[in-house]
Formats: C-alpha cells, structure tokens, sequence
C-alpha cells in the first residue's frame, strides 16, 4: 500500500469517529425501522443480487455516485446508506493496517498465523483453508462487535516470488504457481466462507477476500528502481504459465470476490488501466464476478509518476473504462467529475463501477437490514483468540518449521534437568520480529527465548548482536557463553528492517557480523550448535550448511504468535518437523542478476540462469522442496492407470512442429471431452521408516525427457500431506489430467501436449509416461 495524502480522510473523518465512539452496533443499511428507507427495492431480499444493486445505482446523484468510487466511501443518508471502509487487511491474520478494523473496543487482538511463506511450506491445502475460515470468522466478530467499518479484506497475496531480493516475498506462499493457486483457493473459500470444496454459500460472503497484486508485480524498491515506475516486460510464455496461472484458480476456483490491480506496468500498459487484463481476462475468459479495486494511489501514479496519461482526467477515464471499480485513494474523487464534464467519460462507466462495489457489500449481507437477524450474526467476541484458533496457529507454525540440515542426529536436544543451554542471537527475544509485516496485536506473545526457558531452566541468554544489522557485535562474550554450556541455540536471521514492502535486499547474505558471530561460537561450543533462521527470503548460508560445528539449521520463517513454542517443541523432540522449503535458496552471487529482468527462462547466450527450480540452471544453497525430518520417509510410485497418451488425429487438428523438431498440439483443439477421458490416477506408496511419529508433505513432480526449449527443468503437479507412527505405511493417489499436467506454454503463451515422454517423479523413483501423436 502507498500511503494516502492526508486530505483523503478529510470527507469521511466525521463519520469514522461516530461510528468508533457511538454503539457497539455494527453499520448497516435497510433498516426495517425505518420505512422511509426498508421499502426500496434495494432493500428487497428476496430480489437477485443484480437487481437491487441496479436498483440502488440509479437513485444516486452524480455527485454520490463519485464520492462511492474510493476506499473511504462516505455515507449516503437520504437512502439510509453509512458509510464503508473498503480498506482492511487479513494476510495472516486480522490486521491493523488499513482502515475498516480497529482494536479499541471489547476485541485488543486477533488470532496471528505465521508470515504466508511459512504456512505454505506445511503444502497442506486443508490447513490453509482452515486459517482462512478462523480469519473469516474473527473478521465477521470484529464486525459483529462494533469494530469493523468494512468486510472487504485485501488478501492473499498471490504473486510469484520471483526474486529471492524481493521484499514482500515473505506474504506469498512462494515461488511455485500451482502451490501459490492452490494456497489461494483453498484460503479464499475458508474466509468467504464457502466450504472446501466449493458451493456452500451461493453467493453470501462470511467476509470478502481480494486476489492481489494483478499483475507481475514482484519488485518494491532495489536500486532506485521503485514500484511505481516500473514496467515489468514479460513474454507471454511466462504470462501464461507462471504470472498468471494463481489469479485465474484464485477467481475461477476459489471464488474470490475481489481483485487488486498492482501498481507497475506490465509490457508498458499500467495493470489499474490495462482493459485486456481486467476486463477482457479477468472477467471475460476467466468470468470474475466481484469488485476491482487499485492498489492505494495507483490510479494517481499513471498521471503523476508514470505519464502514461496526459492529465487527471485521462487517468480517472484509462481505469474506469478498464474496469477498475474502486480506488485506494481520494484521486476519482477529485477528478472523475470534470472528467464527466469534459464528456471524456460516460455516466454509465460509473455505474458500471458502483454495480459491481454495492453488489459485494450486499453479498456480505450489508442490505439486508439488522445484522444481528442475518448469517453470521452468532459469532461473537469469545470466538476471537479462542483456544481452538490459538491451536490451529501453533499447529501452522509446527508444521511449517523446516529442518535444512541435522548432521550426526544433533535435534532433537535432550530434556535434562542438568543440561545447560545458551541461546544467543538478536531475534531470540523478539516476539515482533515473529510476526511479519501486515500483521495486527496477536493473542499472546511468547519469545523463542521464553519457549526454550520453559524446557532447560538453566538457560543463559545474550544477545550477540546490537540489532538484526549487527553492526555491532559481541562476539567474545558470546563465545565465552558458549563455552560454559551444554548445547548453544543461535537465533539469527532478518526482520522487518531488512526486508518488507518497500524496501529490497541488495544482498542475499546475513547482515552485519552476523556470519562472523555464528562461526566464532559454533568453533567454540562444546557440541556441535543449532542454528535457527528467522526470515522472510531465502539466505546464502552456504557457510553453515559447510561447518561441521554447525550440526543442525532450522528455516522458521516469521512463524506467528506461536512461532516461540514451535521451535522450542521442534528442538527438544515434543514435534516432528516436516516443513519443505517453498523457494529456492540461491547463492550470493545471483545477487549479479538484475531484479529487472522478468524472464523465467534461462538465456545460456548472455549468461542469464533463469529463475526458480523449475528453470534455473545455477548452484542453489537449498532447492524447493527441501526438508528433513526426524524420520526417513522412502516413496514408490505404486500404481499408474496408464502409461501411454494417444492424442487424436483429425483432418482438422493442426500438428506444430516446434524448433527443435518436436512435434504437438494445441490443448485448445484437442477439446474439452477428451481432456476428461484422458484423466487417470496413480498411487503413491509411502512409508515412515524412522522412530517418530510424523507429517509428510509428498510431492510429486513431472519433467519431460527432453530439455531445453524453454521448457520446465521439473515442475510440481500436486502434493499431499501425511500423517503417520513410526514404521507405518500408506498410499498416496492422485488424479492428473494430461492437458493440465503434461502440458506446457510454447513462445507464444498457448498451451501445447508435446509427444514423446514424461516422467512421474517422487523423491528418487520415477516412471514413464509416453504421449503419442
């Protein structure tokens, strides 16, 4: 989010302190009490959505219908209408920092999961669902309880972590495109409300959740190139097959209700003003229904920052025709009515605009008279911080937590009365620092330091550095620490003045002394030291990963109010951790590589390695995927329904040959019949040959045998969770479908099946899969 200048809040700062001092009774419209007002047609629940907003669109005057096109929307009082804050957040968590929540009143705190980046490492779909609907029901409290202005929550962030530099790489679920769709449909439809699988609902929202940022948009700030000006240029092929792939299952299978169209441009047309992108995909090929809104003073930086207008007005007309419906901001405010007037916009692209925002706001049951007589109207303030959420954020950060390296069984650490323990580092007694960014005052807050206090009481503690930059370092203290102990914990890492909405790294290694403390102390302890990695982006640890007296290297992201006692069980043994890395882990020298460059591909005549573990040809420190456990889990791909794909021949279906002579076809012209009657099923066998109980997360790849092209090194088509005792065994199945999973974008964005074969890949064991034309 930009921040807004202030003379935005000036027309709805009245009604924001009524509405914070007046009742506890939570805004609404229709009020049956009310005759002058209840008997509109809007107000009429029993009419289709459509209708009524229709309805209520054409009593206002122009002059309300702009003042609806922006965040902070005033109230309409002669139609009984209070005024709406479309501007709230709930990334991990209901949050403080836009302007629809507040925690002034009976409810000081919500429920605060781990940072995105670490939930997803848990690759449990069911569980990101479940955090969406503790999300969704905490939103819906707030609101019951008087202390929400707004249900339109701007959340997830679903873009592609391109670039491990990126700052806001910690909000999304990482680098992968089916696990960052996957993650969005599965917490779209939890906050919503609908159920896991889809269609609970028919149309009421729980709460509103909006896909963001639309589209290509993966840089804040690196090197004086900002946001605001840049213009990603991206090739279609990386459109289609990495940029664009989790806001289509976002809206198509998720549901979601809204978009955010970022600030940047894309192939030099900005994203709030792109008609192709909003009006013709999102709502034409991907048939969205719900409301568009900018990213806060997108629509002004296409005039003021970017110059792709020539004026105000231009700018206000380049959204609203897009099909951009509302604005972070005050710009459509004061602008789109001398626009209007210049006749460069029709009155009924507004219209068009405020059918779409009242339609969601009476989807969320806003119109339909007392909320207290409406759906949802039960959950009160105990559901906020209750036990069963406060258990579901522990369990999140548990099954997050990823163990990179545990060289000579080092974790778990035994309980002792007598052991002594020193745990050193600037993020062992922050329990800020666990939260992340977008993140509201959690339910409890308990430090990685009390967590482990609460297992070795004889706990010494220093913290090494000065801050997370660690100019400043102690080191001989520390050593000294050390060497008087038992086992050495070092919590280091990065936090939010390192890395956040804008502002990007420039390097990819710890700041500071921070290297130099780590290896002072672990050359001194008595045993081998465990390492824990707070932080968003990956780190080249390539030094620890190398240094035998650094037994054990534990990645816990920023895991949450929580994140404290899951690693203090994760080290002393109470859990198994089965986290896997959502990103690749680079090393330093891919800081060579220009943040600029959008390409996936890799580009051997410049040099350029390409990006992610699906393309990128370079040395990693840790690939995706990566994990340890307590235990050794063996995989065996157990049962293939078929091994041959014949793609049918007609005299019509076109065969492409691409440049390296390999024959395909379009999956458009192979037709939607026989994509079904291709899909088929296999079993994956797995089995938990270690001593402790654990979960699992199986992932299962495919690559094709042929390489370069442009085409995938491997690539994730689906993933499961599993929980079992010690020993046990069980088997895995997936459903594929050969036009979604054995398919690929060619150079010009089409998806194409190309013969010859792919291979079923899970950990070591793999099988062949022909595909005949």
């Amino acid at each position: 989010m930009r921040p807004q200048a202030f003379s935005c809040l000036t027309i709805t700062i009245f009604t924001f302190l009524v509405l914070r001092i007046a009742s506890t009774q939570p805004p609404f419209s229709c009020d049956p009490s009310n005759p002058s007002t209840s008997s509109y047609p809007f107000c009429e629940t029993t009419l289709p959505i459509t209708q009524r907003a229709r309805d209520l669109v054409s009593r206002l005057t122009l002059d309300e219908k702009i003042s609806q096109l922006v965040s902070s929307a005033p109230p309409v009082p002669r139609l009984g209408i209070p005024a709406y804050e479309w501007w709230s957040e709930a990334l991990h968590g209901i949050a403080n920092v836009g302007r629809g929540i507040h925690f002034d009143g009976t409810i000081r705190a919500a429920t605060s999961f781990p940072q995105v980046i670490l939930t997803a490492a848990s690759f449990d779909e069911y569980q990101w669902y479940r955090i969406g609907q503790v999300i969704g029901r905490e939103a819906r409290a707030l609101y019951n309880a008087g202390q929400a202005t707004g249900m339109t929550f701007w959340a997830p962030n679903i873009n592609i972590f391109r670039d491990p530099r990126w700052g806001r790489g910690q909000e999304t679920p990482g680098e992968d495109p089916l696990v960052t769709g996957k993650y969005a449909v599965s917490y779209v439809r939890g906050i919503q409300g609908d159920s896991f699988q889809g269609g609970k609902l028919k149309g009421h929202l729980q709460a509103s959740a909006c896909c963001k940022h639309f589209t290509a948009y993966d840089l804040d700030n690196w090197k004086g190139v900002n946001r605001y000006a840049f213009d990603a240029r991206v090739t279609m092929q990386d459109l289609e097959d990495t940029y664009q792939p989790p806001f289509q299952s976002c809206v198509q299978q998720g549901k979601a209700s809204g978009i955010m169209c970022a600030y940047n441009k894309v192939n030099g047309v900005p994203s709030c003003a792109d008609f192709n992108l909003l009006s013709k995909t999102a709502r034409g090929e991907w048939d969205f229904h719900g409301y568009i809104t900018s990213d806060c003073d997108a629509v002004s930086i296409i005039y003021d920052d970017q110059g792709y207008a020539k004026s105000p007005e231009d700018a206000v007309v380049d959204v609203l025709k897009a099909g951009m419906d509302v604005n972070c901001g005050s710009y459509l405010q004061k602008h789109t009515k001398a626009a209007v007037e210049q006749k460069k916009l029709p009155e009924s692209a507004i219209d068009r605009a405020l059918h779409n925002l009242f339609s969601v706001r009476m989807r969320l049951g806003l119109f339909n008279g007392n909320p207290t007589e409406q759906p949802f109207s039960n959950i009160g303030p105990d559901q906020v911080c209750s036990q069963e959420h406060q258990i579901l954020a522990l369990e999140a950060a548990r099954n997050g937590i990823v163990l990179l390296k545990n060289s000579a069984r080092v974790l778990p650490l035994t309980k002792s009365r007598t052991m002594s323990l020193a745990v050193i580092g600037p993020n062992a007694n922050s329990a800020q620092t666990l939260l992340g960014n977008y993140a509201g005052p959690p339910c409890k807050s308990i430090t990685p330091l009390q967590a482990l206090q609460n297992y070795i009481k004889n706990t010494i503690y220093h913290p090494g550095c000065d801050t997370v930059q660690c100019s400043s370092a102690s080191i001989d203290k520390a050593v000294d620490i050390a060497k008087g102990v038992d086992h050495v914990v070092l919590i280091m890492g990065l936090d939010q003045t390192q890395e956040r909405e804008e502002l990007d790294r420039v390097d990819l290694v710890l700041p500071g002394k921070q290297q130099e403390l780590i290896t002072g102390v672990a050359k001194s302890a008595k045993n081998p030291i465990v390492l824990v990695l707070l932080c968003g982006g990956p780190v080249d640890i390539s030094f620890a990963k190398n240094d035998k007296n650094i037994g054990s290297i534990l990645w816990a992201g920023y895991p949450g109010e929580a994140g404290g006692i899951a690693l203090a069980e994760i080290i002393f043994g109470d859990h198994n951790p089965g986290g896997r890395l959502p990103m690749t882990w680079y090393p330093q020298e891919f800081v060579k590589v220009p943040m600029t460059d959008m390409r996936m591909r890799p580009d051997s005549s410049s040099g350029y390695p390409g990006r992610t573990y699906r393309f990128y040809k370079g040395h990693t420190v840790f690939e995706f995927g990566d994990g340890l456990s307590y235990s050794k889990y063996s995989y065996e791909l157990k049962f293939v329904s078929q091994n041959k794909i014949f793609l049918n021949k007609s005299s019509t279906m076109r065969i492409i040959e691409n440049s390296d002579s390999v024959r395909s076809i379009l999956v458009s012209e192979l037709g939607i019949e026989f994509c079904k009657e291709s899909e088929f099923s296999i079993r994956v066998g797995v089995e938990n040959q270690g001593e402790m109980a654990g979960k699992h997360p199986i992932l299962l790849f495919v690559r094709q045998a042929r390489h370069g092209n442009g085409r995938p090194r491997k690539e994730l088509i689906g993933f499961k969770s599993v929980i079992l005792s010690a020993g046990e065994k069980a088997e895995i199945e997936f459903e594929l479908s050969p036009c979604e999973h054995f398919s690929r974008a060619n150079e010009y964005g089409l998806k194409v099946m190309e013969e010859g074969t792919h291979f079923l890949v899970v950990g070591g064991d793999q099988y062949p899969i022909s595909i005949i034309i």
